[in-house]
């Protein structure tokens, strides 16, 4: 089984231009030959910013979903936390729906974006509207609490986004019943090669 991970401790768990270039190549050489693969995902999404652009970002993203999108192999979705945005979807193969499964792990968000950026921009013209700035912050914080509330794993997965929050000690059961279900898996994959990319 081969596995793809966010790591927090390098620029949040974002996934940036080599990072997506990295994983889009992984996920050929698991296509190639037929290895299943695990995705452990806790992603704020993808890097932004002019810096992040001028490593041709988009690019190299878009290298990722194509990656995920021929493969032949199953992937099993494990949310450890953050899932947020297209860096999310990436993870997950394309959408929490085209995994074999997606659980979470009890400690899992999930958003658009991160959800202060969120708050910040989508209710701007309400906060601006506040004057005093002990009442604004309280509102803001009061928006935050409500959106962190709104994408807690146990509400995604009641809206049927992903099929099942579990306890992370289970996490080992899930990917051998996965392993089990998945049938065979043909080597040589959506593409047959890896590219010298």
């Amino acid at each position: 089984m081969g596995c793809i991970a966010n790591n927090p401790a390098e620029l949040g768990g974002a996934i940036d231009a080599a990072g997506a270039g990295k994983a889009a190549r992984f996920i050929q050489l698991c296509d190639t030959f037929g290895i299943p693969i695990l995705s452990l995902c806790d992603t704020p999404g993808f890097m932004v910013g002019p810096e992040a652009e001028k490593t041709g970002l988009v690019r190299h993203t878009s290298r990722l979903f194509t990656a995920m999108a021929k493969k032949k192999v199953p992937i099993f979705t494990v949310i450890l936390r953050k899932a947020y945005g297209l860096g999310s979807m990436a993870m997950a193969g394309g959408g929490m729906h085209e995994s074999l499964f997606s659980v979470s792990w009890p400690t899992g968000e999930f958003g658009g974006m991160g959800l202060e950026g969120a708050v910040r921009l989508g209710f701007r013209k309400e906060l601006e509207a506040i004057e005093d700035p002990e009442k604004r912050e309280a509102l803001y914080q009061q928006m935050v609490a409500k959106a962190y509330q709104h994408g807690r794993a146990i509400n995604t997965a009641a809206f049927l986004e992903i099929d099942e929050v579990i306890d992370p000690q289970h996490t080992r059961t899930w990917i051998m019943n996965g392993l089990l279900s998945m049938g065979k898996v043909e080597k040589g994959g959506g593409r047959g090669f890896v590219d010298t990319f």
